[in-house]
């Protein structure tokens, strides 16, 4: 069994990761834009990449099939333990 930690919290995150609890993050957009504040969103998925040494899924914003594929090859091109969430959608199905 895994245990995934659903948030983009880093606090929360630092504190799961330290104490071994986890073995990798889920987000989504409305997490990461509570967080994010002025951030440039990209820049916290790849603090959270660097404080879990698991998997971290990034979830694309787009709805259609080709903004959807763009888009997760640019989150998946942020770091190696980005996993790209797509929905569960005639076209995320496609993408």
């Amino acid at each position: 069994m895994k245990i995934f930690l659903d948030t983009a919290d880093l606090s929360e995150i630092r504190r799961a990761a330290d104490a071994n609890l986890i073995d990798g993050i889920t987000t989504n957009p409305s997490l990461v834009a509570k967080v994010a504040g002025d951030r440039d969103p990209k820049d916290l998925y790849l603090e959270i990449c660097e404080t879990v040494k698991g998997p971290v899924s990034a979830e694309v914003i787009g709805t259609d099939r080709n903004t959807m594929v763009v888009e997760g090859k640019k989150l998946a091109a942020l770091h190696d333990n980005i996993v790209v969430k797509l929905p569960l959608t005639e076209d995320g199905l496609k993408a």
